[in-house]
């Protein structure tokens, strides 16, 4: 099938809108080799495109510290993706998409304070090694300041900063003889300032004079607040429709695609408003490596009945070790609230507080996929499992595809590449 740019499609998706045609795209995280296996078999199977959106810290450079998703980096992660599609005999479309990338977006450089200067050109590096992996989609993105936290950052300033970064990518791309590539600007975090209608309109208007004034294209995506926010393995948010309608009916004046971050855990009726009002595509990330992390301790549950029978004598310690990993990870911090927060790594191994780890666990089993330990635990256990005919890596992938599918369905995107393709111009 030959590969549109993500730009067509979202033009494309932009027209179809008229007809009551079009869909809402899923931006996945992806969060493991699973993820990628579960999102790519249901895209073929229902004839939908998708996008894989990494962010810096799941997916870097080797230089810049690689990701913590299998130790990827652009180039480990393409391959892939594409081996996966290989084995599957993939036919539909699927773009790499940068996620928030730009300065200060991976948590070291934030926590270091790095200076402006020394910041951009880590995230310029990162961005080279995008386009040289063949990305399709960079999110430009250089709200993270250090510098300015809990502040609104200023509006000029991350004009400026946007189009400076734009300007870099497009001479990259360039300079290395390669196809169009789509940019997604603005953030979803309220320090970002593009919370309201009226700074977003201000926002989309003196980019495009300022991208004019330089040569440099529209993007495919402006990121925009639709009252979304997860906060543990929940959402916390309340989706505002209106919100959500006045501002894809104003990036769709533009010709761009309105973004909406933190999609996760989406009740049904939210799911089902975001086809009237015209979202061209919804991020999620971290409810994939919860439902992942979910069905390895259901398969060890499993594991341990068939001890309990009788039938396995040297059970793993899946659970154990992805708690303890977890734990020490530190990443649940970032999706906790309150004083749980301050909470250090010994006070949470020392409480016998079962609750508390159970929901660490939740948070932040994801993020140890790769740790040694934790893939040798889960090995042992398939083996158990195998020995009794329970084939536990494709449980884990149709796991991973049931809140794939909830959405795919609501969002009308069943047979859209299709429609799609028909449409273009």
């Amino acid at each position: 099938m030959e590969k549109l740019p993500i730009k067509k499609v979202v033009e494309g998706l932009l027209d179809l809108q008229a007809t009551g045609e079009s869909a809402t795209l899923l931006g996945i995280g992806p969060m493991s080799k699973n993820c990628v296996q579960a999102t790519l078999e249901l895209s073929q199977d229902d004839d939908y495109p998708v996008m894989f959106i990494a962010s810096r810290n799941q997916v870097d450079a080797d230089e810049l510290g690689g990701g913590y998703v299998n130790g990827w980096n652009q180039f480990t992660f393409a391959k892939a993706v594409e081996e996966v599609a290989a084995e599957i005999g993939y036919d539909n479309l699927y773009y790499l998409c940068r996620d928030h990338g730009g300065p200060w977006q991976r948590d070291k450089e934030r926590n270091d304070h790095l200076p402006t200067e020394k910041a951009m050109e880590l995230g310029k590096k990162s961005y080279v090694a995008d386009i040289e992996a063949g990305f399709d989609l960079l999110m430009i993105d250089p709200t993270k300041d250090p510098f300015e936290v809990g502040k609104v950052i200023p509006l000029d300033t991350v004009l400026t900063r946007t189009v400076d970064l734009i300007e870099f990518c497009e001479q990259e791309r360039k300079a290395r003889n390669l196809p169009e590539i789509g940019y997604e600007v603005g953030t979803e975090e309220t320090n970002g300032g593009l919370t309201s209608t009226e700074t977003y309109e201000t926002f989309i208007l003196r980019l495009k004079e300022e991208l004019e004034k330089r040569g440099l294209p529209m993007p495919t995506f402006i990121v925009g607040q639709t009252g979304t926010l997860t906060r543990k393995t929940e959402q916390v948010g309340t989706f505002n429709f209106k919100n959500a309608y006045d501002l894809a009916q104003m990036a769709k004046s533009y010709g761009v695609g309105l973004k909406e971050h933190n999609g996760d855990y989406l009740d049904d009726v939210t799911l089902l408003e975001h086809i009237p009002s015209q979202i061209t595509a919804t991020n999620v990330a971290p409810q994939y490596g919860t439902e992942e992390t979910r069905a390895y301790l259901n398969l060890a549950a499993v594991e341990a009945k068939l001890v309990e029978y009788g039938l396995v004598e040297d059970v793993s310690n899946t659970r154990e070790v992805l708690l303890e990993h977890a734990i020490k990870s530190e990443r649940w911090r970032k999706w906790m609230v309150g004083e749980q927060k301050e909470l250090t790594v010994e006070q949470i191994m020392e409480q016998d507080d079962a609750q508390l780890q159970a929901e660490i666990l939740d948070i932040a089993g994801h993020y140890t996929f790769n740790d040694d330990e934790v893939k040798a635990e889960i090995e042992k256990m398939y083996a158990n499992l195998k020995a009794h005919n329970i084939d536990g890596q494709r449980y884990v992938v149709d796991h991973i595809k049931r809140p794939i599918r909830d959405y795919a369905e609501c969002y009308n995107l069943n047979g859209v590449t299709t429609r799609i393709k028909n449409n273009v111009k």
